[in-house]
């Protein structure tokens, strides 16, 4: 008797059905590298928290965490190696010349890549820094792979595939990307958005040192001047410990200024939401959220900020988060640990005058009598 045919079974949909077998050259490839971002001996922070969040997928990998540091032959770059393993790195690959004393583009690209090339690591994170994100770039097209930017969160599928998750579409929503039958898988992440591990002091590991190869000659840009921005006029609002932010709900801007005055006592740093800033009454360097800074702060007060996913992003990982919000439905409220239904414009002051009487040295002297 005839037997009836079976229904042939469902095309695999999304990231299944794009998922081949990794290309044979490309199996080889291992462990997690962190470049550690250094600007004449001075690391930057988001370094070091890359170097947190890379010691957990290599912890599930199963595979060593490699600092990654380019720098001019010296004292400083032995100590920025020798940091690194204070901070979890296994081994440390080093690319010591004078050529790189200063960034640019075209030796610290020809730098990295040649590492790539030669050692193979199967992940390679970067901060979304200034510097972080002009060198991802041209590494990623020079080795012809894919990049995931300013990435919120990283983790690793099942099948060992970096999981980068980023805002999409405006920042309406939270897209996790893959980096299909490519090697390594590149990633940035935005200053503050994972946190700082904790330092222990460890002996320096094992240290892979590389030629570079080059001449000043060969390089085409040089550098005239450096101006570091840790000496800029620029906020700090990244690494404060305490952030008041105004958005549009304050109605004016001169009602921003309640912000500020709230921000001068309590020693804090102030920005906004987005739309201010298209607005213009408050300067980019301000601006709070996924196209702006992402800050990690002990307190975050959010006055007149409705919440949304772009904003969320940038400040989900503060300590304490106090919202104030005329509408009860706020998505910031989502999110928020204490939420305060009210008019900002008549709570701020309130708050900013019971602060400065709190925090006042006379109020001081006489609490602690």
């Amino acid at each position: 008797m005839n037997q009836p045919a079976k229904p042939a079974a469902p095309k695999p949909a999304g990231r299944a059905a794009t998922k081949k077998e990794l290309p044979e050259h490309f199996k080889g490839y291992k462990h997690v590298w962190v470049f550690i971002e250094q600007e004449r001996g001075q690391v930057h922070p988001v370094s070091w928290e890359l170097m947190g969040a890379g010691r957990k997928l290599a912890n599930k990998l199963g595979v060593e965490l490699a600092a990654v540091v380019l720098g001019p032959a010296g004292e400083g770059t032995t100590a920025v190696v020798a940091e690194s393993f204070c901070y979890g790195a296994d081994l440390a690959y080093v690319v010591a010349d004078d050529i790189l004393a200063d960034f640019r583009n075209e030796s610290y690209t020809r730098a990295l890549t040649d590492l790539v090339n030669t050692y193979k690591p199967e992940v390679l994170l970067l901060g979304a820094t200034t510097l972080g994100r002009d060198l991802a770039g041209a590494v990623a097209t020079t080795l012809l792979t894919g990049l995931t930017a300013d990435c919120t969160e990283l983790d690793v599928d099942t099948d060992g595939s970096l999981a980068a998750t980023r805002p999409t579409f405006g920042g309406s929503l939270l897209c996790t990307i893959y980096t299909l039958n490519y090697r390594p898988q590149m990633a940035t992440v935005r200053p503050r958005v994972m946190p700082m591990p904790e330092r222990t002091e460890r002996e320096p590991g094992r240290v892979i040192e590389h030629k570079l190869g080059l001449v000043e000659d060969d390089i085409v840009t040089k550098v005239l001047k450096f101006l570091p921005d840790r000496d800029s006029a620029k906020s700090n609002l990244a690494y404060a410990d305490v952030v008041v932010a105004g958005g549009v709900g304050l109605g004016s801007p001169e009602n921003f200024q309640l912000v500020r005055q709230l921000a001068g006592v309590l020693g804090a740093e102030y920005g906004c939401s987005r739309p201010l800033v298209q607005k213009g009454w408050v300067t980019a360097d301000r601006q709070i959220g996924q196209t702006g800074k992402t800050i990690r702060p002990k307190l975050y007060i959010a006055a007149g900020i409705s919440g949304a996913i772009q904003h969320r992003v940038g400040v989900e990982g503060a300590d304490l988060i106090v919202a104030i919000n005329t509408d009860k439905n706020a998505p910031i409220f989502d999110f928020a640990h204490i939420g305060i239904v009210t008019d900002a414009i008549r709570l701020l002051p309130a708050l900013t005058e019971a602060f400065r009487l709190r925090l006042s040295p006379h109020q001081r002297d006489r609490l602690a009598g």
